[in-house]
């Protein structure tokens, strides 16, 4: 299932998300994105609806459990914006998978790609359940304004508001631009690996903020366990790229 139509994972103008089309002329022979999420996306609805009717996930009348989130809400918001950081992600490791000859990045890459595609297919599942749209209605990051004071990567162009129905901003941290999607597609060897570990490392840190307010703040505890377990897995995986860069006489790329 592709997140979103056109040139680039975002907005109907470009959010910095991947160029799909150099990353899917090499990724289609393997596996088209949109059955891996299509089928993620259906196993996970199958799953939240058995706990939905055990009153789990959808407050039912005479249960405890939290209602179902409106389209301003934490949960929601997060769900939509997540997917398409998470989508960026799963593109660049998938190239990084298919093109790379260093097997400890294959492997890496692998895991990534695996991991973060199921997260999708939860995410969207969730989505569905709540009967919200599987895409965000506009700018990102409208749902945590009141967390977003002080994140890494957002200056520099970034927009911030004081609610959480305002303005939002046109690019979520770490995503890396198409200029630098098209450099790594267009790299081979040990360049490519080196950029490849830059690019993915800015994007776990960047999504760190967001992962962390919403393991915090959303009203569903399924919510909130899924954002802890991301920045918990994503933290270590960043230690690891540091260590990965560091080997390969390479630095960070800042903050974007």
């Amino acid at each position: 299932m592709t997140l979103r139509g056109g040139a680039s994972v975002g907005h109907a103008v470009d959010h910095g998300a991947v160029g799909q089309g150099a990353v899917d002329a090499a990724a289609a022979p393997r596996s088209p994105g949109w059955v891996r999420y299509l089928l993620l996306a259906g196993g996970a609805v199958a799953l939240l609806l058995v706990g939905a009717a055990a009153g789990m996930l959808i407050g039912l009348p005479g249960s405890s459990a939290p209602a179902v989130p409106g389209p301003d809400s934490v949960d929601v918001g997060f769900a939509q914006d997540m997917s398409v950081h998470h989508e960026q992600a799963v593109r660049m490791a998938t190239w990084e998978r298919d093109h790379t000859t260093d097997p400890e990045l294959r492997q890496l890459s692998f895991d990534m790609e695996s991991g973060q595609s199921r997260q999708i297919g939860y995410m969207q599942g969730w989505l569905g359940l709540w009967g919200a749209s599987t895409q965000p209605p506009g700018a990102y990051m409208r749902w945590m304004a009141a967390g977003m004071a002080g994140m890494p990567g957002m200056s520099g162009g970034h927009t911030t508001t004081g609610s959480t129905t305002g303005a939002g901003v046109s690019r979520m941290p770490g995503m890396a631009s198409d200029q630098e999607l098209r450099q790594l597609t267009s790299s081979t060897g040990p360049a490519m690996d080196v950029q490849f570990l830059q690019l993915m490392l800015r994007h776990h840190e960047g999504g760190a903020g967001m992962l962390d307010y919403a393991a915090r703040a959303a009203q569903n505890p399924e919510v909130r366990n899924l954002a802890s377990q991301m920045l918990t897995s994503q933290t270590a995986e960043s230690q690891y790229l540091r260590q990965l860069l560091a080997a390969r006489g390479a630095s960070p790329l800042p903050p974007r």
